[in-house]
């Protein structure tokens, strides 16, 4: 009972001080902007029709504020990421339209990765019991995966980040219940999500500046598809090539112990 109140005080808190930071804002043109059209100053996105709408808003009041806008965004993602909430995404594709593609990738990275260890910390100190109760055949499907592969662990880490039906979210609740090390964490998420992330920040990017249909073809345009491209190929080859070394230096261990018993 006490780690879960401890864990709603944290939520609670967090709330509020989200909520103050979105709504006392800086004057500017934004917030009137939004006051006339009848909705409150800053929200969360739950459509491509209310994140162009939110974009176009803090593009604008970005250029008034633009460091009030870069703590709000970080807030607002470490607040989601933290406490596994839905919809990070949004967010990734929001970051290509306010800071560009590669101050956005960079962003996204970093902020995914601190927000995915918050949760970790918060699931180790308050939520453990509530993962395993909650999720039992899951949790324990994961950990004979883990144990399997715990040799190798951070590649089998890496592959579930880049694979793209793994739910992230429940692999950073579940991380502390599965004893996996905070530093292969953190360094899993922040080069496994990589790809995941480029892609988001990127379309952002690219819907932001797109004034026609035209310019999908541009060369610009066509070069940033290519990069994606690239970019989520080199992981998974990465993964590959060093699981299969991995697997290679094991058999031969095994062959010469079995050799020298032999002898």
């Amino acid at each position: 009972m006490r780690p879960l109140l401890g864990l709603l005080l944290i939520f609670a808190g967090c709330t509020f001080a989200l909520y103050l930071l979105s709504t006392r804002l800086p004057r500017g043109r934004a917030p009137a902007s939004a006051e006339e059209t009848g909705r409150r100053s800053l929200w969360f996105p739950s459509d491509v029709t209310e994140l162009r709408e939110l974009a176009e808003l803090l593009q604008d009041y970005q250029k008034e504020h633009q460091a009030y806008v870069f703590l709000l965004f970080c807030s607002a993602y470490l607040y989601k990421q933290g406490f596994a909430i839905p919809g990070s995404s949004f967010l990734n594709v929001l970051a290509g339209a306010l800071f560009g593609p590669w101050l956005g990738l960079l962003l996204c990275c970093v902020l995914t990765s601190v927000g995915a260890t918050c949760c970790y910390l918060l699931s180790s100190f308050f939520g453990k019991q509530l993962v395993v109760s909650y999720f039992p055949d899951k949790v324990a499907l994961l950990q004979k995966k883990v144990e399997e592969n715990r040799n190798s662990l951070f590649f089998f880490l890496l592959f579930l980040r880049l694979f793209p039906m793994t739910p992230n979210w429940f692999l950073n609740l579940s991380a502390p219940v599965l004893n996996i090390p905070i530093v292969q964490f953190f360094f899993s998420v922040l080069i496994g999500l990589i790809p995941y992330n480029f892609i988001c920040v990127q379309t952002g990017s690219i819907l932001s500046t797109l004034t026609s249909l035209d310019a999908l073809f541009s060369l610009e345009t066509v070069l940033k598809l290519l990069a994606i491209a690239l970019m989520a190929l080199v992981p998974g080859t990465l993964v590959k090539k060093f699981s299969q070394k991995d697997m290679h230096f094991s058999e031969a261990n095994t062959t010469n112990h079995l050799n020298r018993k032999d002898t």
